[in-house]
């Protein structure tokens, strides 16, 4: 999940840089963010695009993760996942 997240921030951005966030939202929760300077706010693709080994990423964090979304800023955007540990 960190690595897609950070993939498409280096892919989007606009500068060389970009921020990896990491907090506790609850006690059983990890939320990670990647703010960038893009204010482009990634969609997440429902088509296939047959082979293509490029742009699944935010469908695998779809997959991995709890929830996520974007907070835009006015110079850029967060794109954040949360995950949960599992209680028994």
């Amino acid at each position: 999940m960190v690595t897609e997240l950070v993939s498409n921030a280096v892919d989007h951005s606009r500068l060389p840089s970009i921020r990896v966030l990491v907090s506790r939202p609850s006690a059983n929760g990890i939320r990670v963010g990647v703010v960038d300077r893009s204010r482009t706010v990634p969609v997440l693709r429902t088509d296939s695009n047959g082979d293509q080994v490029r742009g699944r990423g935010l469908v695998l964090v779809d997959a991995l993760t709890e929830q996520w979304g974007t907070e835009p800023y006015r110079w850029g955007k967060q794109v954040w996942a949360e995950l949960k540990e599992e209680t028994a």
